[in-house]
């Protein structure tokens, strides 16, 4: 079996409108990644960019979560796909 090719990580800020990703890496400091997992960015997080230009709008678990640019800067996804 071939593996499918690993697809390069972008921040969540360059994730198109209406796609989703996968939460692959956090970076910052440490304070900054614990609070994004605790609202539901942690690793392996499937996350889908509704809208927006910063703030960003992202619905994660089932919830609607504002996101600045910076911090949208610092969670690094893996795109998945688009609904």
């Amino acid at each position: 079996m071939i593996p499918s090719p690993i697809k390069p990580l972008q921040p969540l800020c360059q994730l198109p409108a209406g796609s989703i990703g996968r939460v692959r890496e956090l970076t910052g400091n440490p304070d900054f990644c614990q609070r994004v997992r605790e609202m539901g960015f942690g690793e392996s997080a499937f996350v889908k960019k509704v809208g927006g230009s910063g703030p960003f709008i992202c619905q994660v678990n089932g919830t609607r979560i504002a996101l600045s640019h910076g911090a949208a800067m610092r969670i690094l996804i893996e795109p998945v796909g688009r609904t």
